[in-house]
């Protein structure tokens, strides 16, 4: 049994809560039936931190509606403790929100991405470091996941390695040393649930599709028609509980 501290980083809009959960349901539901327990702490909540991570194999970090952009104090928090949990031995993922707030902790930049939101299943690639690096073992060098996303780590921080990426955001992945990992993918999330991120989304994700000058009423179908099954992601997450732990 895997003992697992989940920093919660934000909350699913009240429609996607309502259908399929939030954000931290979706990593219990994952994991949970592998033999993995959770300790949820709500830490955009402010939340009170343990005082340290002694006790668990792994802290693991949720996406978030928040941006690193517009730092919280909570944010200052949460990430000195996840660098503090590594440095005594406890390994860390952080996903999409998580990623970003750790890059931002080891001196990188996060921005909004000028590719535009990529949202819906998409396809990302190893690196030749990604395809060494034990949190993708026996993945291919090009696997699908669910994905949704406006800021993005603009470059890999100095001493970081990039394990991954794809036209729309060079920097889906990044090793800091060996016991942090980021992936700005969402590993966690299962198709009903990417399918209720983009129904909650529509109206914005069509008004983004017009500024770009794209035909009204295709993106949110065509995103739709895409979602498919990644067990990539779940193969991630036990790659890291497995390997890294």
């Amino acid at each position: 049994m895997k003992n697992v501290l989940l920093l919660k980083a934000g909350d699913a809009a009240r429609p996607v809560q309502l259908s399929v959960g939030d954000y931290d349901q979706w990593f219990v539901e994952s994991l949970g039936p592998d033999g993995c327990r959770f300790d949820i702490v709500h830490a955009h909540q402010g939340a009170e931190l343990p005082p340290s991570a002694a006790g668990y194999d792994a802290v693991m970090m949720t996406g978030s509606p928040k941006s690193v952009t517009q730092l919280e104090p909570w944010m200052e928090r949460a990430a000195d403790f996840m660098l503090g949990a590594a440095a005594r031995g406890v390994p860390v993922l952080g996903v999409c929100f998580g990623h970003q707030l750790l890059a931002h902790a080891h001196g990188a930049r996060v921005v909004r991405n000028t590719q535009g939101r990529e949202i819906g299943t998409v396809e990302v690639r190893l690196s030749p470091e990604g395809r060494k690096d034990p949190l993708f073992h026996e993945l291919p060098e090009a696997f699908i996941v669910q994905a949704t996303h406006e800021d993005i780590v603009e470059r890999a921080p100095e001493g970081a390695t990039v394990l991954a990426g794809n036209e729309n955001t060079a920097v889906q992945a990044l090793a800091f040393g060996p016991l942090i990992r980021g992936v700005q993918f969402h590993p966690e999330i299962h198709p009903a649930a990417m399918r209720a991120l983009i129904l909650a989304r529509q109206e914005k994700l069509e008004a983004e599709a017009a500024a770009r000058g794209q035909p009204p009423g295709e993106r949110v179908p065509r995103l739709l028609a895409g979602i498919t099954p990644a067990p990539s992601g779940h193969a991630i997450l036990r790659n890291f509980l497995e390997r890294f732990t």
